[in-house]
């Protein structure tokens, strides 16, 4: 497995890791049993970073994890959680909350679920817009600083965001959303990671699974109600992920390998999550390792699928609100 280092500051892990939302919530029903043997395949392979939030299945994943890792494995990880999203019984999201209190008590019940001493990773799920960042990411310092966790992380915030941040304390990731399908990282938060020695952990490489060939699977996936899953939107999308694997069956590979490739050659500084919920998904993402692309091969694969083609936004419209990382200036 090879590995890289997230940011100047931050830990050196796999230069894939394991995405564990879809094990507890969001993708429909999950096997538990295949979800636990999935995450220990993982580190049997050599993935070292595995990242979860507390509002997974409202504490499901973190407990999930807990259980993936008996025997010795949680030495062999780190451990990323992002935090701050808030839920109703129901599953429905009712808002945010970063205030420095609340900071400390979700960590709190995050180490009593995972059943261990520390985080390596914490970072906010979403921007506050009711607390300065500065004061959330000057709460989790505290933690650093009492050993509680080790690196502070970000999930999709600007670039204005980034600097008050670094300004507080050394950044180690953002977690944001970065595909072939979802290039927007790439025109302001990407140079502004790379000026703050800020490494970058991109989820939905496969676009949720556009890229890949799956299917949305009824109520209980969210991917049925996002833009790019309806109607002509769905048609379009789908031609781009045709193209993408006429590419991939030239050099017999998956469509969802090559997606996965050219996340892996954007950078150093980025690592993928993949978020394999079963053995097979995993060995067919690891496979990703052993294609070299070069640039012209690149080239090719932003050609078939070109951002502007892309049809719908990434989320509906009352969750794109809620993302710092779209606003614009002014």
């Amino acid at each position: 497995m090879r590995l890289r280092t997230l940011g100047r500051t931050g830990p050196r892990v796999s230069a894939l890791g394991l995405g564990c939302m879809g094990m507890s919530d969001f993708y429909g029903p999950a096997d538990e049993a295949e979800s636990i043997a999935t995450i220990q395949a993982a580190i049997d392979a050599g993935v070292t970073l595995l990242d979860t939030g507390d509002f997974y299945g409202m504490g499901h994943n973190e407990m999930l994890l807990r259980r993936a890792l008996e025997g010795g494995r949680r030495d062999k990880v780190a451990i990323a959680v992002k935090f701050g999203a808030q839920r109703e019984p129901g599953g429905g999201f009712v808002g945010y909350d970063a205030r420095p209190q609340a900071v400390k008590t979700a960590l709190a019940y995050t180490l009593r679920r995972l059943g261990t001493d520390h985080v390596d990773i914490y970072q906010p799920a979403r921007l506050d817009p009711a607390v300065p960042i500065e004061e959330t990411v000057g709460a989790i310092a505290e933690m650093v600083q009492a050993g509680y966790v080790r690196h502070i992380g970000l999930s999709e915030v600007g670039p204005e965001t980034l600097r008050r941040a670094a300004a507080v304390h050394p950044i180690a990731q953002l977690q944001i959303e970065y595909s072939l399908m979802s290039r927007g990282p790439e025109a302001e938060i990407l140079p502004v990671l790379r000026e703050l020695g800020i490494g970058m952990t991109a989820y939905g490489v496969l676009a949720r699974g556009l890229l890949g060939g799956s299917q949305a699977k009824g109520p209980g996936d969210f991917r049925s109600m996002g833009p790019r899953w309806q109607g002509e939107n769905l048609a379009r999308n789908r031609a781009l992920a045709d193209a993408l694997a006429a590419l991939a069956a030239e050099r017999g590979v998956t469509g969802a390998q090559l997606a996965i490739a050219w996340a892996l050659h954007r950078g150093e500084d980025i690592v993928p999550l993949v978020g394999a919920r079963s053995r097979a998904r995993l060995t067919e993402a690891l496979g990703a390792l052993d294609i070299a692309l070069t640039p012209e091969e690149v080239a090719r694969l932003e050609a078939a699928v070109p951002a502007e083609a892309v049809a719908g936004a990434r989320y509906d419209a009352h969750s794109m609100a809620a993302l710092d990382s779209e606003r614009r200036p002014g």
